[in-house]
């Protein structure tokens, strides 16, 4: 069990030329983790109390981008001008109280980060831990940059920019959306790149350590990595272009017989097998791998080449049943985010990508289809149950999708998960339901006969529901994942009110009841504030406890991390439960360590929410249950 304890004192300080008195205060966050067998406390910075600035700085940088994006380009400033520019070169024409506070916002910022940043591979280095497997990351959807090495007419002003995951992708949003759109979708009918346009994943730590400048992804993992002595010779980064489905990941990219190249040469030369740490969609990645490099057909490593060279498998907030927002997202273009249209970000989302025109970005993107939900209604739920529905719940989540009644003559039943993937499929286009039925299976398989026949068939590789996890019962599967912050898990639906959009229909925002259980037409269950809990939890807690799914008697080992963020921090601080934040996690990365330091037995499983009691209703059974 995990407890914290939290101790403010106030301080006084006094300026030399200033009579006046400011008050900071010094907050020590301390963290018990009996199952560690140890308490740790970090000390954050003075926090300055002028909140209020800081939002009235943001509110000016935002006044800048949209007064560039309505001047006239051509007059103002050139177009590769803008390409080049970068935050700094505004701070000569914001005001200098502006400059200022966004100063004092940054130092905040990099004083959350430093705080902890080594602090946790120096204490576990004291202890006696240090670098011994190789380290291969696996990073998720959003986490690697993609730029553009075309040199075609329309590609040539980005050449090696960031077209995801750098100011680069904004300058272009804003100032070329047109051609933003066309580089960062793929073909539509092959699923590749279009005629003229090469985008590609940026290699190295660079590409997953920050996704823009100042938001870290893994950075922190990486600081303390090297603390414990990992560097670029025994730790790696597996980037990958996520737009692209599985199979093509290897048809154009050559990805898995890289990642089977690297994980071999590692074992050869330091002597160890690797600890492959995967986050999110990653988690996926690991699932395709695995059945991949087994196959006589495609990676030829033979059924024990994970047994000889996967120590562990670290699987971070994987979503190893899908998403319910990856549902609505290539649906309608719509997620919480977007329904709550009281606030000012969705102001700017909307007036630069109208959800017609997400919906159409998702969907030339297969990759981002790997996340629906997996496992219909035996995981999901029915029209009138959910093995995650609360007592009282007035809505049970078993229906991803609601239609609420309207004055329309057209009536529609509510749609369970296997019938809200039918209705996504029954009134997409063509090429976008040959990409999805050709890349990815859905389904469960009830017994191991099953299990066997999808060996295979690749489009259920990624499925843990289909697939067996592979014959290497020395590997060792270590499940982390945060617990505790609202999660997307059913929508109210309606007809698109608006015939000049092209979707059939969009989030009812109009529905919203009075115990708040539905907000703007979404109803909130558990999960890390991304992936829902059955996702990241039910696999882990007790699917790969059954034989036909694990029938090498992997030894899989769960701990969850409660989501108690610190309401100071804008990323979480030290106790953030959140789906990408987790990854600056203190005890997160205490546990990565520890497992890449060859102390992963010292872990001990901990549970904080309902996984289990959900796990025993899903409707997913065998008579062959491991302890």
């Amino acid at each position: 069990m995990l407890r914290r304890r939290v101790v403010q004192e106030e301080k006084s300080s006094q300026d030399a030329t200033d009579t006046s008195t400011s008050t900071t205060t010094v907050t020590t966050v301390t963290v018990e983790r009996p199952s560690l067998g140890k308490r740790e406390s970090f000390i954050t910075k003075p926090k300055s109390k002028r909140r209020n600035g800081l939002i009235f700085a943001l509110g000016g940088l935002f006044g800048l981008l949209v007064a560039l994006f309505f001047a006239n380009h051509q007059e103002v400033i050139s177009f590769d001008g803008l390409m080049d520019l970068n935050l700094e070169s505004l701070i000569d024409v914001i005001p200098q109280g502006i400059v200022k506070d966004v100063r004092e916002f940054e130092k905040h910022e990099r004083d959350a980060v430093n705080y902890d940043s080594f602090a946790v591979g120096l204490h576990l280095q004291s202890q006696g831990v240090h670098a011994k497997h190789p380290v291969v990351m696996i990073p998720g959807v959003i986490s690697t940059g993609l730029e553009s090495w075309g040199t075609d007419i329309p590609s040539r002003p980005y050449f090696r920019k960031r077209l995801w995951g750098s100011w680069s992708m904004m300058r272009a949003l804003v100032l070329d959306k047109t051609g933003w759109k066309n580089h960062i979708m793929l073909d539509k009918e092959t699923g590749l790149d279009p005629p003229g346009i090469k985008l590609r994943a940026a290699q190295g730590f660079d590409a997953t350590d920050f996704f823009i400048t100042g938001y870290w992804i893994w950075n922190k993992i990486l600081e303390n990595l090297a603390t414990v002595g990992y560097d670029p010779t025994n730790a790696f980064t597996a980037a990958y272009d996520w737009r692209l489905s599985y199979p093509n990941l290897e048809l154009r990219d050559q990805y898995f017989s890289r990642l089977k190249s690297y994980i071999e040469t590692a074992v050869h030369v330091g002597g160890e097998k690797v600890a492959l740490t995967s986050h999110s969609m990653g988690s996926q990645v690991v699932m395709y791998f695995f059945k991949w490099v087994e196959s006589d057909a495609h990676g030829k490593g033979g059924k024990d080449w994970v047994n000889r060279h996967i120590g562990s498998w670290i699987n971070i907030s994987g979503c190893m049943l899908g998403a319910v927002k990856g549902l609505t997202a290539v649906l309608s273009g719509e997620m919480r985010d977007t329904a709550q249209l009281n606030t000012f970000a969705v102001y700017g989302l909307e007036k630069f990508l109208s959800k017609e025109e997400r919906a159409e970005i998702f969907r030339a993107m297969p990759g981002i289809s790997s996340m629906l939900p997996k496992g219909g209604e035996a995981v999901w739920g029915n029209a009138t149950w959910a093995p995650d529905d609360q007592p009282g719940q007035r809505v049970t989540f078993g229906n991803l999708i609601n239609f609420h009644e309207t004055n329309s003559s057209l009536t529609r039943k509510n749609l369970t998960a296997t019938e809200s993937l039918e209705y996504l499929l029954g009134q997409s286009e063509d090429w976008y339901r040959n990409q999805v039925l050709g890349s990815y299976s859905h389904g469960v398989a009830h017994t191991a006969a099953e299990v066997e026949a999808n060996e295979a068939d690749p489009r259920t590789w990624l499925n843990p529901l289909e697939a067996r996890l592979p014959l290497a019962p020395d590997m060792k599967i270590y499940c982390f994942y945060g617990v505790g912050k609202p999660t997307e898990r059913s929508y109210f639906y309606q007809e698109e009110p608006d015939p000049q959009v092209n979707l059939n229909v969009s989030i009812d925002t109009t529905v919203t009841t009075d115990d708040a259980t539905v907000d703007h037409g979404v109803l909130m269950g558990e999960g890390d504030g991304t992936v829902n809990l059955l996702s990241t939890g039910y696999m882990c807690a007790k699917g790969w406890h059954i034989k036909r799914y694990n029938p090498a008697g992997v030894q899989i080992k769960v701990f969850e991390m409660p989501h108690e963020p610190d309401r100071f921090s804008a990323r979480g601080g030290p106790n953030t439960g959140d789906h990408v934040d987790i990854l600056g996690r203190a005890s997160l990365n205490d546990l990565v360590l520890r497992v890449a330091g060859g102390k992963g037995d010292q872990i001990e499983e901990t549970f904080f929410s309902n996984i289990r009691e959900y796990a025993e209703r899903v409707q997913i059974f065998d008579d062959e249950w491991q302890a």
